[in-house]
Order: C-alpha cells, then structure tokens, then sequence
C-alpha cells in the first residue's frame, strides 16, 4: 500500500506564493508520473501540472507561468511552486502518484494513490 501525504496549504493574499509537497510512502518500487490536481467548491478535479520520473512536465493553461512541478526521485517527493497566486486559484490540491509496488509476498503490484489533499485559498 502506498501513501501519500501533502503539507503546505494555507490562506495567502493574491499575489502571493506558497509551495505544496507531497511525500510518497509505503512499498514503493518506483513512480512513473506525479501529479497535481485541485477541485473548487461545484467543479470537478481538474489536472494542474504532472511530472514524468524523467521531468518531463505538463501545466494547466490557467496555470502556465506562475505554477512549476518538480520532484526529488530519491526522496518519493513531488512539489508544486505557486507564485502570483489569484482568488481563482483557491481550492482543494490533491497529489497523485502512479507507479509500482511490492506487495508482501513478494509480487509487484501497479498502483495509483492519492493524497488526501490539503486548501489552498486566495483571498484578501
């Protein structure tokens, strides 16, 4: 079983900044793709930035420019750099990994886990 936990929410007036992380535990063979996703009061999820074992990264157009993904492989971490922070941007951010497990038998185990998400608000 893998878990993922996320600290660095908070309030933060527009235009201000704040870095999300999200740590990746458990059995834990490796992770392919990281993500960031938020949900807004009456909306649905959406993706905001992902980021391939290799780097390769992916944004939000809402996002491009003022948000960067980046991950620390070694430690299972994911981080989410949000500078120029709008009202808009408020919402629930939740991490997501993909990637392989071991299971307590000894088989690997494909899994897809998230975070239990943490608020992020922009307000003055």
């Amino acid at each position: 079983q893998v878990q993922l936990v996320e600290s660095g929410g908070g309030l933060v007036q527009p235009g201000g900044s704040l870095r999300l992380s999200c740590a990746a535990s458990g059995s834990i063979v490796s992770i392919n793709a990281m993500g960031w996703y938020r949900q807004a009061p009456g909306k649905q999820r959406e993706l905001v930035a992902s980021i391939t074992r290799d780097g390769s990264t992916d944004y939000a157009d809402s996002v491009k420019g003022r948000f960067t993904i980046s991950r620390d492989n070694p430690k299972n971490t994911v981080y989410l750099q949000m500078n120029s922070l709008k009202p808009e941007d408020t919402a629930v951010y939740y991490c997501k990994a993909d990637g392989l497990s071991k299971t307590k038998l000894g088989s690997f185990l494909v899994f897809s886990s998230w975070g239990q998400g943490t608020q992020v608000t922009v307000s003055s």
